[in-house]
């Protein structure tokens, strides 16, 4: 009889791991996050989740002003313990100019958004915007499915409390005057592909 290899995982330090770990741990699946000093992979994502991105990606990159760059699936190091990989980032150029770079600076980043995923639901609707909102992003969105329509919850950081207030649920079109000027139709599915 033949038995399977065991499958190796990395076995976490004492403390947790690093936001520099990351770059150096060898056959980490690819999006693999750092939460807490855990490491957190990805599931498999359904196709609305690609959809989204895409459909978000494309239009903040038509509405961009020139002085800043839109990035997808990257991560930002927020902390020692803390390198999540939101979906979306719009970030300042001067923050994106390395070509071997491998994370941001939470400083250059004006908008974070996370489309929520089954597996994910908690992460992306209360553990990355109260670090995303702690690390000073100005803005969030959180995506959500709505029976197969998007559905773009947008926040805008009240700095006063240090916390995101709600701006809005946006369903057909999102148009909005801020990060900057941004008009997306969410309902042409011919955007999407």
């Amino acid at each position: 009889m033949t038995v399977a290899p065991q499958p190796t995982w990395p076995v976490p330090p004492e403390g947790g791991w690093t936001a520099d770990d990351l770059d150096r741990l060898p056959n980490l699946p690819p999006h693999t996050e750092l939460i807490d000093g855990s490491l957190v992979f990805v599931s498999p994502q359904a196709l609305f989740h690609l959809y989204a991105i895409r459909l978000l990606e494309f239009g903040l990159y038509a509405a961009k002003p020139p002085h800043l760059a839109v990035l997808r699936e990257m991560t930002v190091t927020l902390g020692r313990r803390d390198r999540p990989e939101p979906d979306l980032m719009v970030v300042s150029r001067d923050g994106a100019q390395r070509p071997q770079q491998t994370t941001q600076r939470p400083e250059d980043v004006l908008l974070a958004v996370e489309v929520v995923s089954p597996d994910s639901e908690a992460r992306d609707r209360e553990v990355k915007p109260r670090k995303y909102a702690a690390a000073g992003f100005r803005h969030f969105w959180r995506v959500e499915n709505e029976d197969g329509e998007l559905a773009v919850h947008v926040y805008e950081l009240d700095g006063a409390t240090g916390l995101y207030a709600p701006m809005g649920i946006h369903r057909k079109r999102l148009a909005l005057d801020l990060p900057f000027p941004v008009d997306i139709d969410l309902t042409d599915p011919e955007r999407w592909l």
